[in-house]
């Protein structure tokens, strides 16, 4: 039980911290302006991250099966360690043109935030979880819920809490803390 509840709360803290400044909170910001409905927005966030994080987890599931302990712990690590100077690398606006109004707001919200997280941080980091912890339930779990801690704000609050906070320190903060955290694993 102790497994899945770090793995729940590594993966929760890993995303949120990943997701600080991504494409994918200036997408979130851009459907909220546009359809100003938020819970559907927010479901469909929650759907679009769970169907793409399942799909990172059980290839990081498989990679587990692949290689040693020891060496899940170093990719672990390096996984933090880039993760953490990708942060300091600002996103531009999402490649997502589509007006998607045929869609409404939770289908549109649903395939651009699919689309976007392709290859995006936090996928890369949900492998690198899953990977590293035998619980995918629980890391699957937990990468949503990071993604929901730092999308729904967003959401919700909009261009108001972007013009307080500003962007570049997030991403400084965050890159850090992912800094400490490869330490930390590596030390373990």
């Amino acid at each position: 039980m102790h497994a899945m509840l770090e793995a729940f709360l590594v993966s929760t803290g890993v995303v949120a911290l990943a997701e600080m400044g991504d494409k994918t909170q200036l997408l979130a910001l851009l459907l909220s302006v546009r359809y100003r409905r938020p819970v559907p927005i927010v479901l469909g966030i929650a759907v679009a991250t769970l169907a793409n994080h399942a799909l990172a987890a059980a290839f990081g599931g498989w990679i587990a099966t692949l290689v040693s302990a020891d060496t899940l712990r170093w990719i672990l690590a390096l996984s933090f360690f880039v993760m953490g100077a990708w942060l300091l690398m600002p996103d531009g606006p999402s490649d997502f043109t589509g007006d998607g109004s045929r869609l409404g707001a939770f289908g549109t919200t649903l395939l651009a935030f699919f689309l976007v997280e392709i290859g995006d941080k936090t996928q890369v980091a949900t492998v690198a979880l899953a990977a590293r912890y035998a619980s995918i339930y629980a890391v699957v779990g937990g990468t949503t819920l990071g993604m929901l801690l730092a999308n729904v704000p967003v959401v919700y609050l909009g261009e108001r809490l972007l013009r307080r906070v500003p962007l570049r320190l997030l991403q400084r903060i965050a890159a850090a803390m992912f800094a400490v955290l490869g330490v930390l694993v590596l030390l373990a």
